[in-house]
């Protein structure tokens, strides 16, 4: 069926770039709401639900954007309730989507079949996905602050645990061995 392959397709490239482009948790990415992918007058946020009660908005990239909106034509979700969830469980005999909010393992299962599809190493996880965007944002010289915020840390000390510039052996400290 040429829809539900269309909807299959659309629907792991939107949890995917929400995972890769707003270094959100998968467990904030599955308690998103249809209201919470909103159009502020000048472009669209994701307004998520953290850890500890916190609340924050995160812009969306143009790419994500149109990720988004095709899923949610691609499910035929966009009239629905704004309390409904965005990312929803499928209902494996009608091979549709019910009603019923994605949960963070069974994001952490789409994650890891579509990292083994694409070849890509067992160990990654949805989690992967935040430590290289702060990584990434850090090494291209964003201020801390910045990158903080977006991670919604308290401490910078916090954030500076996801850093993975410094953790990083090259071969050409591997080439200074000298035995």
């Amino acid at each position: 069926m040429p829809g539900q392959s269309l909807l299959r397709a659309s629907f792991s490239r939107a949890i995917l770039g929400t995972l890769a482009y707003t270094a959100c948790r998968g467990g904030a990415v599955a308690r998103l709401r249809l209201g919470d992918f909103q159009h502020d007058g000048q472009q669209y946020v994701l307004r998520f639900l953290e850890k500890g009660g916190k609340s924050r908005e995160i812009p969306v990239r143009h790419d994500l954007e149109g990720f988004i909106l095709a899923y949610v034509e691609a499910a035929g979700i966009g009239g629905d309730a704004k309390e409904s969830p965005l990312f929803r469980m499928g209902n494996g005999r009608t091979r549709k989507l019910s009603g019923t909010a994605m949960t963070s393992k069974r994001i952490c299962e789409l994650v890891k079949r579509r990292l083994k599809d694409a070849g890509l190493p067992s160990r990654l996880s949805p989690h992967s996905f935040w430590v290289t965007a702060i990584t990434d944002l850090l090494t291209q010289g964003i201020p801390l602050e910045d990158v903080q915020y977006l991670a919604g840390h308290a401490e910078p000390r916090t954030t500076g645990l996801y850093d993975r510039r410094q953790k990083k052996v090259t071969r050409n400290i591997v080439e200074r061995i000298s035995i």
